[in-house]
């Protein structure tokens, strides 16, 4: 059964293909490799003086993401108070999306000789644009797909960003690799950054283009735009409040999103630090993660299909708590690689499942922008903690492998709730079949 409106749902998807490669390239490979190098050159040892403050290199890129997602959690509000007002969804997608590009371009002036408060200042930057931009993204997908499409076309989404932003991890490969015109290493990552930039400003034009214009949601604002962001978010809380299904749902996803994201953002540097990988065979393991997640994305859709979201979720999420027991016991390059694998199985459909289990257990609604936005502040706030606290256990510990330890308890809660979930929905289609017998005198 064929996707309807493909044009759109295609355009849709093109803003994963076109952002995706900031996740990668910018958050997951190159930057956290480049970053150590370069914080190592200017100081000779992991620690780096930041604002007065004497700090490990990576505990300060947590805590720099981590009050990122901070900003972005408090921010989506309002922001979405405004789409749903105004009915300008695309326009915020389109500030988000130059915000990001240009942030990682920006990147390419970061040396070991620059401004560490300013290299910081672009990584925050471009986080904000990134997951700025995902809750306008986001809330698209009730628009333009039906319930029963929702799976499959999320997926589709995650599976473009993949694809995408694995290309341009080979262009970055290359340009490294072979450092072309007698460029040097550290110039062809610089150069990398600027392309990234390219890359997601230009392709995002797609998007733009294709995607219908919307209408606002609410008509009733009252125009306080600090007030009214909260005020919706108030009251999407309190329908969540009475949804037991949707309500279980989010306290596991807050959960296990502590783990999700922690990961992906620490494994290269985890990789680096602790078994001491070179950057290139770390850059090539991650492009086959992203190959590896396309599949995870796509086969998950079918299995939910098959099984249901619930069920495919928790067995996700015990994947995931496998993976952190791992990581805390590794100790080879092969252990590492067979980890890796691990993660791009769970990686992409973890993401892509969540979003399509949220959107089906959504009520009847226009405001999905004020529903998404309910969806990322949880994400955020998840992250911004998760984050946080792996760099403030390494921090106190010296011991990245303890920090790995909180996240699978992080991931255990989550599967918690995730049962709490799957029983609930079970107790209640159990009473719409009784009551469905008694109406009808069977």
């Amino acid at each position: 059964m064929s996707i309807p409106n493909r044009k759109v749902v295609n355009g849709w998807a093109m803003y994963d293909w076109a952002n995706s490669v900031y996740n990668l390239v910018i958050t997951t490979t190159f930057f956290p490799i480049y970053y150590l190098g370069v914080t190592k050159a200017r100081t000779g040892t992991d620690e780096v003086t930041f604002m007065g403050k004497t700090l490990l290199a990576s505990v300060l890129y947590d805590y720099t993401l981590s009050f990122a997602y901070l900003l972005i959690a408090l921010s989506l509000p309002i922001l979405s108070s405004i789409a749903d007002t105004r009915g300008n969804k695309k326009n915020f997608l389109r500030f988000f999306c130059y915000l990001g590009a240009l942030a990682c371009a920006s990147l390419f002036t970061f040396t070991s000789t620059s401004s560490l408060e300013l290299g910081m200042l672009s990584v925050m930057l471009a986080a904000i644009g990134f997951w700025g931009g995902l809750v306008f993204y986001n809330s698209y997908l009730p628009e333009i797909a039906a319930p029963e499409y929702q799976d499959r076309v999320s997926a589709r989404g995650f599976s473009f960003g993949y694809i995408g932003s694995v290309l341009m991890q080979l262009v970055g490969f290359a340009l490294v690799t072979f450092t072309p015109f007698g460029i040097t290493d550290a110039m062809a990552v610089r150069i990398t950054f600027l392309l990234v930039g390219i890359w997601w400003f230009g392709f995002a034009q797609i998007t733009f283009k294709r995607l219908p214009a919307s209408k606002p949601a609410i008509s009733n604002g009252s125009g306080r735009v600090l007030k009214d962001g909260f005020i919706e978010l108030k009251k999407v809380y309190a329908q969540v409040r009475v949804m037991p299904v949707l309500k279980r749902f989010l306290r596991a996803f807050f959960f296990y999103s502590m783990g999700v994201q922690t990961v992906m953002m620490v494994a290269v540097i985890f990789a680096s630090k602790e078994l001491k990988l070179e950057a290139t065979k770390l850059i090539i393991c991650v492009v086959l993660i992203q190959l590896v997640a396309i599949l995870g994305a796509w086969g998950m859709a079918r299995l939910s299909g098959r099984f249901g979201n619930f069920k495919v979720l928790i067995a996700t999420v015990l994947l995931w708590i496998g993976v952190c027991l791992g990581a805390y016991f590794i100790t080879t390059e092969m252990q590492f690689y067979l980890l890796a694998l691990a993660v791009g199985l769970v990686m992409g459909g973890i993401q892509s499942l969540s979003r399509s289990t949220y959107a089906k257990l959504l009520p009847e609604t226009r405001d999905t922008a004020s529903f998404f936005s309910y969806y990322d502040v949880t994400e955020k706030l998840a992250i911004a903690i998760g984050v946080f606290s792996f760099g403030y256990i390494e921090h106190i510990t010296n011991n990245m492998r303890t920090s790995v330890l909180v996240l699978m308890g992080f991931f255990c809660v989550g599967l918690i709730w995730l049962f709490s979930a799957l029983q609930k929905q079970r107790s209640l289609a159990g009473r719409k079949t009784q009551a469905a017998v008694y109406e009808t005198g069977a």
